[in-house]
């Protein structure tokens, strides 16, 4: 089999393997939401493409942290409705390229909290604790790859 097989096998493994979790932690019922939709694509970047810069711990976490802000703070103190959701998101857009931590993902969280009316608690679950339990799994998943010598993936020193 080829490098590219490898690469994608595992990246489909890790990715259902991580959302599961996170899904199992949900079914639970007494912890809160640990699973959202932009996890699917955070789960593409993080372990399809794990060297694009989109894909980097800081624009992960950083960038879903910023994006659910700019939501939660509409959400809060401007309201809802199809202006204030399209504003959001571009002001999202706009915040995560000025900051350096753009993740597309991440550009579905206003939408998402604005339309679902979350609260506060969604930005430290699932919107925290679920992107370091992704870019945890994504340095997991990287260090196998690498171990296997899969094209794509950098080796460390």
């Amino acid at each position: 089999m080829n490098d590219v097989f490898y690469k994608a096998v595992i990246a489909g493994i890790f990715s259902a393997l991580t959302l599961s979790v996170l899904a199992y932690l949900e079914s639970l019922g007494n912890y809160g939401v640990w699973l959202m939709a932009p996890f699917g694509a955070t789960a593409v970047l993080v372990f399809g493409v794990p060297n694009s810069p989109l894909a980097k711990a800081k624009n992960v976490i950083v960038g879903h942290f910023i994006t659910a802000v700019i939501g939660l703070v509409f959400i809060s103190f401007i309201g809802v409705d199809p202006i204030s959701i399209a504003i959001a998101t571009g002001l999202a857009v706009t915040v995560m390229m000025l900051t350096n931590t753009i993740h597309p993902a991440a550009g579905a969280n206003p939408i998402l909290i604005m339309v679902s009316g979350q609260s506060w608690d969604f930005l430290i679950m699932p919107v925290l604790v679920g992107t370091v339990f992704i870019v945890i799994c994504g340095y997991i998943s990287g260090w196998l790859n690498t171990k296997l010598n899969v094209v794509g993936h950098k080796k460390t020193a």
